[in-house]
């Protein structure tokens, strides 16, 4: 008898993952999966001049002078009034701004908050602020808040059917190492969200960024390239 409630639990629960990914599917959500140790993800915020590259379309017209093709591009979490990114910020393994362990108010600061990073072994990894640590084998990492899912359970301050809804983008880890950044097409509050990452199988999970956000994929024929951004995600390879 044991057993069959516990099967009838855990499909019941599959059943309403399956439910709410049907109800927020691709219509909803604009998905990017992204190899690591195939592709080349990387984080930009300035070029070579420290001139701060801003939108999308700068960052375009540039990698098209290195002679690089952008196959992805996505606005890499908040950042502060003179678009500095806020938080941890790592780029081609040198810190440039320190983690923020402050208590404040805010989504950056809605604990547990987190840090996205990528190792010099080409393996992506999400966790809490709190367990992070430079181990000087990283090559990328961005800071933001607050985390989406925490060892597969979503965050305890989400509200199902809350009415704080916006165009939210995100960057998870699916089961099998690989990145997946999603954009809301249309508005979203942080427990549905948060719901879409987990029926894509991911455990860990962390917000980017609200209203201001954007992305460009050109393979699905999405051609945001506006913007005025901290850092920048992207997807390049050589021409």
């Amino acid at each position: 008898m044991k057993l069959k409630i516990f099967l009838f639990v855990l499909i019941a629960g599959i059943s309403l993952i399956f439910a709410n990914a049907d109800k927020y599917s691709n219509d909803k959500f604009l998905t990017y999966k992204v190899d690591v140790k195939k592709q080349n993800l990387k984080l930009f915020w300035k070029d070579e001049n420290g001139k701060r590259f801003g939108s999308i379309e700068n960052l375009k017209r540039w990698t098209a002078k290195k002679n690089l093709e952008l196959d992805f591009v996505m606005n890499a979490g908040m950042y502060k009034t003179d678009n500095s990114p806020q938080g941890l910020y790592i780029e081609n393994k040198r810190e440039i701004i320190p983690l923020d362990t402050t208590k404040a108010a805010g989504n950056f600061y809605l604990k547990p908050n987190g840090v996205f990073y990528i190792t010099t072994k080409k393996t992506a990894k999400i966790c809490t602020t709190e367990t992070f640590f430079n181990n000087g084998e990283i090559s990328f990492a961005t800071q933001s808040g607050p985390m989406l899912l925490i060892d597969g359970k979503i965050h305890p301050d989400f509200k199902e059917g809350s009415k704080n809804v916006n165009i939210r983008n995100g960057v998870g880890i699916l089961p099998d190492g690989k990145v997946v950044f999603v954009l809301s097409k249309s508005e979203v509050n942080f427990y549905d969200f948060a719901i879409y990452f987990k029926s894509l199988g991911c455990k860990n999970a962390l917000y980017l960024d609200g209203f201001v956000s954007r992305a460009y994929l050109p393979s699905q024929d999405w051609n945001q390239t506006d913007g005025d951004f901290g850092a920048l995600f992207a997807v390049v390879r050589n021409k």
